[in-house]
């Protein structure tokens, strides 16, 4: 009886040794795998990097990691105009499938989906620039951006020197986001786009998948597959 008490402590204490080593050992693995990635990313600050399942030895082990999540607080994407670019705030992504070289000096995720928010003085300027063309020729700009509620973006669209309010929705094709307009006063209700932005590569090849206009900005969903982490 008392060997087997004996035996029992051993394997408590072997036990709570491994679950040590392990957390130990994702804590590492998970300040490297950030390193790599902004380096890899060019990022301006380090990632958030959660290893997440357990144990996290026995999936090293088998050279796959179940689910890794990555938060990017700020990505500056390219906007396909030369000098611009448009900041993506708070992108957080889920990995799932997570395969590694045997040095680490690689990491593929077999598929990947994620969440951001792109706010909407940074989408006014990508187009304030860019003219609108409207109805009955006449051309205006973009001078303003902003939730309209139910969904919806409010801009403001200067022609002549007149702000005129428009409601729209905002939806995605490809890589571009559009406004796309519910209707124009004083122009009728024919529908035209009075702000496009292509958002150019994002983090390890994910792409944009749906967007929703909310109180802060614009929500977007992206997703992907061999989507790579580093390397």
């Amino acid at each position: 009886m008392r060997a087997l008490r004996i035996l029992l402590i051993l394997v408590v204490i072997l036990g709570v040794l491994f679950v040590i080593v392990d957390r130990v050992a994702v804590h590492f693995a998970e300040g490297e795998a950030a390193d790599k990635l902004k380096s890899s990313q060019n990022l301006a600050s380090t990632p958030d990097v959660d290893i997440t399942g357990f144990p996290f030895l026995t999936q090293v082990a088998g050279g796959s990691l179940d689910d890794v999540q990555v938060g990017i607080k700020d990505y500056e994407a390219t906007t396909g105009t030369a000098g611009k670019t448009i900041r993506i705030a708070d992108l957080k992504a889920d990995m799932k499938g997570v395969s590694f070289s045997g040095d680490y000096s690689s990491a593929t995720a077999a598929d990947a989906s994620g969440t951001a928010t792109i706010a909407y003085d940074q989408l006014l300027g990508a187009v304030k620039d860019e003219p609108v063309e409207l109805p009955l020729g006449a051309t205006g700009k973009v001078t303003g951006l902003a939730y309209g509620g139910n969904g919806k973006v409010r801009a403001t669209v200067e022609v002549a020197g007149v702000p005129l309010p428009v409601l729209g929705t905002v939806t995605v094709k490809g890589d571009t986001v559009k406004v796309h307009a519910d209707g124009l006063p004083k122009f009728g209700n024919r529908a035209l786009d009075v702000s496009e932005v292509k958002i150019g590569a994002l983090p390890g090849g994910i792409r944009l998948d749906k967007v929703q206009a909310a109180q802060d900005g614009v929500e977007i969903t992206v997703k992907g597959s061999d989507v790579k982490l580093a390397g």
